[in-house]
Formats: C-alpha cells, structure tokens, sequence
C-alpha cells in the first residue's frame, strides 16, 4: 500500500513515468514551485496587459503636464479671389479684380493662470498612476496564487493517480485471490462477484483521477505555460501569521487593494480642487506672427502681436456647478469603496487563516486515520485467511484505507494552498517579497520616461521611441 507521504511520492520517479507514459505526455523534466511561479510571472498575458494600462496611466500626466506648458502652432492658406468690377472709370466696362494670396503665420499661448486647476489635475494624474501600481500589484499576487494553487493541484492528481493505480492492483490480487480459494470452495461465488465489482470500480476511479490529472496539467500550462514535469523538491511551508488581528493589520497597511483605495480618494479630492478651480478667472499670454503675400500686385506684409488675455466666466448655465457636485460624490463614492475594501480585505485574512489551520487539523487527523485503518486492513485481511473475516470485510477495510490516503494527499495540498493564500490576503505574495529569480518589472521606468511630457525631437523624447519600439507597441 502507498504511505500517502507526499515526498516520497513526488520523488517516486518510476511510478510518475509510468502515469505519463498511461496519458500519453512526454516525459519532461521535474519542476518546482519556483519553476511554476516564474513561468507564471514571466508568461501571463494579464500581468502585460496590466502593464499596458499603468503606461496608459502614466502618460496621463504627460497630458496633463502639457497643459503648462506654451502650445505653439502654425497656419498657411493660399487665397484665390474672383470677381469683376464695373464703374465709370472704366467707361462702363468690366475690370477684373481677381487677386491671390498666400499667409503664413505662428501663434504661441501660455497660460499663467487658472487658480490652480491645471495643477490639480496633474497631482490626480499622479495619485491614478500610483493606484494603477497597486492594482498592477494585487493582479501580480493572483497571477502567483494561481499558479502555487496549479502546481499542488498537479502534484495532488499525480498522486491520487498512482494511489488508485495501487489501489487497482491490489484489489486484483484481491480477485485472483478469492477465484483460487473458489476453486477449492472456501469461499462462494458472492465473494468472486465482490471483487470483481470493486476492480471495476477501481478501474472507474482510475479514470476519474488520470482526468482529473489531465485537467490540473491543462490548468499548470495555461498558467505557467510549460508542461508539468514530475513535481519534485515539494517546498518547506512558507512561514505565515497565524494570529488574525495581526494578519489583519499587516493587510489593512499593506495590500496593494488598500493602496490602491486609498490613491483612488486622493485623487478626487484633487479633482474637487480642480473644478473649484475652473470658476476662477484664467491669465493667458498670447502672441503671434504672420507673413502675407499678395502676387496680384507684388505686395506683401509682415505681422506681429503679443498681448495678455484674462478670462473668467460669469454663468454657464450651472455647468461649473455640476461639475464641482459631480467630483465631490466621485470623492464620496471613492470613500466608500475604501471602507468596503478594508473589511474585504480583513474578511479575506480571517478566511484564509481559517483554512489553513483547518487544513493544518485534517492533516493531522488523516495522519492518524491511515495509520488506525492501515492496521485495521492487515488485521482483517489475515482473519480472512484464516476464515474468521469474509471477501466484503477485507474490501472494506481497504476502502477505508485508501479513503484516509485519499484524505491526507487532500489536506497536504490544501495546506500548501491555504499558506500561500494567507501571504496574498497580507499582501505578501508578490515576486519581489518572494525573492523570484526573475527580472523584476519597474513600474517607474516608463514613468520617468513620460512624466515631463517629452516631445519626439528631444532627447529624452528619441530615448522614449527606442523604448516603444522595444515594447513593440510604437
């Protein structure tokens, strides 16, 4: 019988080849946890498109930065005028005043003031952008989470399949075992059909697991993208807090969906600032220059002006007012959201802790059932040989003993899973608290890129193109 010790299956090489060799998957080397969360981290298809959108976000301060800045422009426009003139002068006939002409001409604006709106929608820009890093985050933690939970579901089926495989095997020694003691009459024919059915169901049940085992690698590939190996090395559990006030405090300071609620109030705040802003009178510098060319009569001309504008409104039809509302229940509805995810965040702490000390108990407890079932099965199993136990309590006692097998291989499983999920309600499971060997995103590198608006002939705008195109996205 299997001893339904986790280790020791996992590094059973020869029974795994043969699983693998059963499903038709090529044998491939063994993998780790670090393997699985690695591949997770550098083949999920979410953490880029999250990745794409915090870009997005921060060029969101690029615009508006821009708004700051002077906002140059040109025209041109060639003029073709048609038209006859009729006068005394001429003695009545028609004279034709058609002409054409040409202007080009620079128009330069730079805002002085507006009471402080532009200003405030840069402050938000930036609170949004660092959300945006914080949601970038707790995505990152469900990536790992998923792929930790793909490799011990992989290594839960992997084992569920060799012990049903056991299973199959003994119980048709079981059946060449009661069609011998048949043959000389010790038992009956009920005993032989016993037996037969449970092979039969055997057999069913080791269907189920190899499809179970099919989908649990289906699952690991779509995560990591890699095939399953033989899952080797079965890592120490992770040291978590298991005292859920503290465990609640380390959440509430600092999971990324905290973080993020809190940027998200932040930001409308700034917001509120803004459109209280947008009453105020607005100051603009503006200038111009143009030159005109006349071919009809080779006359040209050369303009210039500059001046000062200063703009406030007066009544907009309440839209200034709405707008300043509106904000202040986007703010409202931000503070809300905050509170909603801070006892999320605390509800999901006490969940996880909640099933990993109860996985921690039925560990335990299978523990101590296989051991009672497996003497159990070798106490009935020689009464059976001497007469004193029959076909059905020998097959008993072995379901027993598999169901408790059964169990453990479960509760090992869920007690890996349980811990993992008990550092992403913290807010600890990320790459870099995990110390994975991988090249780390930098959510800031694009963002010092982008932050002062860089125009396409600058330096650094020259540097920013060499970046898209290395994202491939220019």
């Amino acid at each position: 019988m299997i001893t339904g010790k986790w280790t020791r299956a996992w590094q059973r090489g020869s029974t795994i080849a043969l699983i693998t060799v059963a499903l038709g998957t090529p044998a491939i080397a063994a993998d780790t946890l670090a393997d699985a969360l690695v591949g997770s981290y550098t083949h999920s298809g979410l953490l880029d498109q999250n990745r794409a959108l915090l870009r997005a976000a921060d060029e969101d301060v690029a615009i508006a930065t821009s708004t700051l800045r002077p906002i140059i422009s040109w025209s041109a426009d060639v003029t073709r005028q048609f038209g006859n003139s009729t006068s005394l002068a001429s003695n009545g006939s028609s004279v034709d005043i058609g002409s054409t002409s040409a202007n080009i001409g620079l128009n330069a604006t730079l805002q002085l003031f507006d009471g402080g709106a532009d200003r405030a929608r840069i402050e938000a820009s930036k609170e949004t952008v660092l959300a945006t890093r914080a949601s970038l985050l707790s995505i990152e933690q469900g990536v790992l989470l998923r792929a930790a939970t793909a490799f011990f579901n992989v290594g839960r089926q992997q084992e569920f399949v060799a012990l049903r495989q056991n299973n199959l095997r003994l119980l048709q020694e079981e059946l060449r075992a009661a069609n011998d003691r048949f043959e000389v009459g010790e038992v009956t024919r009920t005993d032989v059909a016993l037996a037969q059915a449970a092979v039969a169901e055997a057999r069913s049940n080791l269907a189920d697991a190899q499809r179970d085992l099919i989908q649990a690698q289906a699952e690991y590939v779509n995560v990591t993208g890699r095939q399953p190996g033989r899952l080797s090395q079965v890592p120490r559990l992770p040291n978590v807090e298991t005292d859920i006030a503290s465990a609640q405090a380390v959440a509430v300071r600092t999971h990324p969906e905290m973080d993020q609620a809190r940027r998200q109030v932040t930001a409308n705040e700034l917001l509120i600032t803004a459109a209280r802003a947008d009453t105020r009178p607005t100051v603009a510098l503006n200038g111009s220059l143009g030159v005109s060319e006349t071919f009809t009569n080779d006359s040209s001309s050369e303009t210039g002006s500059v001046g000062v504008a200063v703009t406030g409104p007066i009544y907009r039809g309440g839209e200034l007012s709405a707008r300043e509302r509106q904000a202040q229940a986007v703010r409202d509805a931000s503070r809300g959201n905050l509170h909603n995810v801070r006892h999320d965040v605390q509800q999901d702490v006490v969940d996880a802790i909640a099933n990993l000390v109860a996985a921690r108990a039925s560990l335990a407890a299978s523990d101590r059932q296989i051991r009672a079932a497996r003497v159990a099965f070798r106490g009935v199993r020689e009464e059976a040989t001497l007469g004193a136990r029959t076909t059905l309590d020998v097959l008993d006692a072995e379901q027993d003993l598999l169901d408790a097998e059964t169990n453990r291989i479960s509760a090992q499983a869920d007690q890996y899973i349980a811990a993992y999920a008990v550092l992403e309600s913290m807010g600890l499971l990320t790459a870099q608290r995990l110390q994975l060997p991988v090249q780390l995103y930098d959510p800031a590198a694009y963002y010092n890129l982008v932050k002062n608006a860089p125009a396409r002939v600058s330096r650094q705008g020259k540097q920013l193109d060499k970046v898209l195109r290395a994202l491939q996205i220019d």
